[in-house]
């Protein structure tokens, strides 16, 4: 066959050649109750017209976020996308544009991703920054390695109010790794025993701010004690337009700061792609993984763009790359850029300021409800409700009157007997005070 090539008895010798008797064998990392045991149950051929009666079925089985009332967040936000931005992305030299490795050609590309730089380096309050990473998550794994290589330790102290999902992708990046990470247990506000667990071993301090549960982090007391041990403190931003109305982590004592850019340019999209943001201090640009553009001038003085110091993963000398993602998040960072540049200063200040005011109305009504208090001290666009009910249950019983109330806190932290009644609710420029009404008049209903 055109794109089957190869026959069994050449499948036998690649498999004698890495040293495995089946290809079964090479999913054993892969735990069990995770594999199928037998093939979806798809037809196993179809027209394109009925397979397109068949996918718009399923997907009509989805319930999107512009479709109800929408109050989830947890890292990932329903914020208004101007129709300029999925305009100007789909402009063709942007959207087939790739890696630009030929800078002679490539200086939109280039120019565009230097502009996103400047623009994470300022929000983050650091020096610089890098040409964006997949993710969040990820751009935080790449932190803590980033931070062992600087400090030439191998411990990590995670905050208890990180996102548990990244938290899960830092432990992964280090599984097979001699690094050591201390986990502070679940908080809802301030962590005043985090110091106690910095010693003269710990390579980093990650803390997010907002934290999972949406309280704002007063990172100068933890900056301080970090430094005084050695070690660097990594902020995690998972809503990036909290920048807008809080003091900028840098400014208050961050060394790396990672975070995710979704919220600006980038919708929901049932869950990616993303743009990670990393920024951080320069003394240790050369320990910053992934890509950096640089302007320079070329031989005739005029403005031109490259990528700098890009012995990387992606490159040659593999073995000095500071990082395994070998790629950056192009057209979603571009999206970012061109968001944010709408924006400009003033408009992203006004609007973190009403994702703040659609907050507190919306919290002042649920908080009415019987049955419903708030959680967290303070908060920016998200905050936490504890309920008489667990809170999983809710979630479900909103949902079938048409309202997607939150996330519970136990889906993040299954066996967390304290988080079990705890829900986490967003708030965003897109709710309207209808949106508002009926999930406070769905959440008395269910808590009756």
């Amino acid at each position: 066959m055109r794109y089957l090539p190869l026959n069994a008895e050449d499948r036998r010798a690649m498999l004698a050649t890495i040293g495995v008797r089946s290809v079964d064998e090479l999913f054993r990392d892969v735990p069990k109750e995770a594999r199928l045991d037998e093939p979806l149950d798809l037809p196993r051929h179809m027209g394109e017209l009925e397979v397109e009666r068949a996918l718009t079925s399923l997907a009509a089985q989805s319930v999107s976020a512009g479709s109800v009332p929408f109050f989830v967040g947890c890292g990932a936000y329903r914020h208004h996308v101007p129709a300029s931005v999925d305009h100007l992305i789909q402009r063709s030299e942007f959207l087939t544009a790739y890696t630009p490795y030929q800078p002679e050609i490539a200086q939109g590309t280039l120019q565009y991703l230097f502009e996103f730089q400047t623009m994470v380096a300022r929000l983050a309050g650091l020096e610089v920054a890098n040409a964006s990473m997949y993710d969040g998550s990820t751009a935080a794994g790449e932190a803590v390695q980033m931070a062992a290589r600087v400090t030439k330790r191998s411990k990590a102290v995670l905050s208890g109010g990180l996102h548990p999902q990244y938290r899960d992708v830092i432990e992964t990046y280090v599984r097979y790794q001699d690094d050591e990470i201390v986990a502070a247990p679940m908080a809802l506000g301030a962590e005043p025993g985090l110091a106690d667990l910095i010693d003269e071993d710990t390579a980093c301090v990650v803390v997010q701010t907002p934290s999972v549960f949406g309280t704002p982090v007063d990172l100068r007391p933890i900056a301080a004690a970090a430094h005084a041990k050695g070690a660097l403190l990594v902020a995690v931003v998972t809503e990036v337009v909290s920048l807008g109305l809080l003091e900028s982590p840098g400014a208050m004592g961050a060394d790396i700061v990672v975070g995710e850019g979704q919220g600006l340019g980038v919708g929901l999209n049932f869950g990616g792609p993303y743009v990670g943001l990393f920024a951080t201090r320069a003394k240790f640009l050369r320990q910053m993984p992934g890509r950096l553009a640089g302007e320079t001038v070329d031989a005739e003085g005029r403005p031109g763009y490259v990528l700098t110091l890009s012995t990387r993963e992606q490159h040659i000398r593999r073995e000095k790359a500071t990082s395994n993602i070998c790629t950056n998040s192009g057209l979603c960072c571009l999206a970012f850029t061109i968001h944010l540049s709408l924006l400009g200063e003033a408009g992203f200040t006004r609007l973190a300021r009403l994702n703040h005011e659609a907050a507190i109305r919306l919290s002042d009504r649920l908080a009415a409800a019987r049955g419903a208090e708030l959680a967290t001290p303070a908060f920016f666009n998200e905050f936490t409700l504890r309920l008489k009910k667990p809170a999983a249950g809710v979630v479900e019983a909103l949902a079938a009157r048409g309202v997607l109330g939150g996330v519970p806190a136990s889906r993040l932290l299954p066996g967390e007997t304290a988080a079990e009644n705890l829900l986490i609710v967003a708030a965003t420029e897109t709710n309207t005070d209808e949106d508002m009404e009926r999930f406070a008049t769905a959440l008395a209903e269910v808590l009756a």
